[in-house]
């Protein structure tokens, strides 16, 4: 279920990124809106890698399959 909801995490934030992706291609944006528009990229690409980091070290500490605890 937490994974689920860090899925969908992830999928919000790279769905807004690929949004923003979008709006500096057009070139539709003045300077300042794109150089704000770049900086919220930088945050909302920190977080994903924030959030990935979280889930590899949570990854880590399951047992793989078929590692199980034989007591």
């Amino acid at each position: 279920m937490a994974r689920a909801m860090a899925d969908s995490s992830l999928d919000e934030l790279v769905s807004r990124l690929d949004r923003a992706a979008e709006q500096l291609r057009s070139g539709d944006l003045s300077p300042d809106a794109a150089a704000t528009l770049v900086e919220d990229c930088a945050a909302l690409a920190s977080q994903a890698s924030a959030e990935l980091e979280r889930l590899a070290r949570a990854a880590a500490h399951e047992p793989l399959p078929g590692q199980d605890s034989l007591l």
